[in-house]
């Protein structure tokens, strides 16, 4: 799908490299194209994966229908928000025991959550239920605004009202204030894209500690204050509070990490997944909240390595143009899941270190970039040891462990397969 502004959003990208032993990143791609109305992206044979079992065969309903409002539920502020007790669906963090063999942790995750005409959001949730996985969604903050009110906003070092994707409808306010909570009930995270999308010039990584703490502020009031905003009496609150649910979130374009990390310190975040370039190794805590890069994966069997996101294979596949040659769609979607397989094997048949993935609600090249999500979805979250989980649950886990069992997990190449018993002690 288009972003609701019509507007492009462009990630960071990687450029391909001659040799998978160098690994460069380029330039980002910052320049939005103008273009109007929505795309219903056409995936035949994709909404529901093609299986025997009955998990593919029903759809769970664990959130996929109306939030459900009983005398536990305590609603906050103007009523955008509410308390429904402890989210369900949470993966237990538990120690390992002496010797034995990690999870093989994968996170997918979504830049600006938002349900547009093409019901990526609500596919992607009913996905997740489907094969037992949780997921993460960022929610960028002014797609709960009316475009009419958007002089609500203040970005940094921008004018009052502007941004770099458009507002959304009134139509899709009400769909993603839905989908936010039925994702919530299912067991997903919702974490924040914060707000403009502003990236280069002026962007994220020209902000100081007090400007990303005015974004992140503004992000949290248009989340509590979408019903006095919008004026919206017959949609449901949503099941969470905002600032106790959102515990961290990930920057566009991947800019401004060092004074976001320092912002995100008064605000008890527990991850940040606004760094790139790591290779797929255990994760590090920076500024004591805990860094989920995206990965570099291995491109074309290993020609070179690329970032784990739909943007990066668009930026190689079809040199950034979201409308490349249509002959090519079905070799760039084998590639994709080439891809995202390869770095797959390469760690739960080594190093067992977590798997992030990151993508955008989007038809780029024809939907192959979803449908490629699709088809990993269900060949990874079925598999043995594989916990597909939020990126929330992953620093849950995460802070259980012993610090040297997870300093030795660190020190493991991602192809390693390791004696765990000298390793996990």
């Amino acid at each position: 799908m288009k972003s609701p502004s019509g507007r492009r959003r462009r990630p960071r990208a990687s450029r391909r490299t001659p040799s998978p032993g160098i690994l460069t990143l380029a330039a980002l791609f910052v320049a939005a194209s103008l273009v109007s109305g929505y795309l219903v992206l056409n995936r035949p044979g994709t909404t529901t994966p093609t299986a025997s079992s009955e998990a593919d065969r029903q759809t769970s309903a664990k959130g996929d229908q109306e939030p459900r409002w009983d005398g536990r539920t305590k609603v906050l502020g103007d009523g955008s928000t509410s308390y429904t007790g402890p989210q369900k669906g949470q993966l237990k963090p538990v120690p390992l025991k002496p010797g034995e063999k990690p999870p093989q942790f994968v996170v997918f995750s979504w830049d600006g959550a938002l349900q547009g005409d093409d019901e990526l959001f609500s596919h992607y949730r009913q996905l997740a239920d489907r094969y037992n996985a949780n997921m993460t969604f960022f929610l960028t903050g002014i797609y709960l605004v009316p475009k009419g009110k958007k002089e609500l906003y203040s970005p940094p070092q921008h004018d009052k009202g502007s941004a770099a994707i458009s507002y959304a409808t009134d139509e899709h306010i009400r769909t993603t204030v839905r989908e936010l909570g039925k994702a919530w009930q299912g067991g997903n995270e919702i974490g924040t894209h914060f707000n403009g999308h502003f990236c280069g010039d002026k962007g994220g990584g020209d902000w100081s500690v007090e400007e990303w703490k005015s974004e992140i502020d503004q992000f949290y009031g248009f989340v509590e204050k979408w019903k006095t905003n919008t004026g919206f009496q017959d949609v449901d609150p949503l099941p969470f509070d905002i600032r106790k649910e959102v515990t961290g979130g990930r920057a566009p374009c991947l800019e401004g990490q060092k004074n976001l990390l320092k912002a995100a310190e008064g605000y008890k975040w527990r991850y940040d997944a606004s760094s790139a370039g790591d290779f797929q190794i255990w994760p590090v805590k920076k500024k004591g909240i805990w860094d989920f890069p995206l990965q570099m994966l291995p491109y074309e069997g290993g020609k070179y390595q690329g970032l784990s996101m739909d943007f990066n294979f668009l930026y190689n596949q079809s040199e950034g143009e979201t409308e490349g040659d249509p002959a090519k769609y079905p070799e760039w979607e084998e590639e994709t899941v080439a891809s995202y397989m390869s770095g797959f094997n390469r760690v739960y048949y080594g190093s067992r270190a977590p798997l992030f993935i990151g993508n955008h609600f989007e038809d780029w090249n024809g939907g192959i970039y979803m449908r490629a999500v699709d088809r990993v979805v269900k060949d990874m979250c079925t598999k043995k040891d594989v916990k597909c989980v939020s990126f929330r649950e992953l620093a849950d886990w995460l802070d259980v462990q012993k610090p040297e069992t997870l300093q030795r997990l660190r020190g493991l190449d991602p192809a390693q397969s390791p004696d765990w018993s000298t390793v996990v002690k």
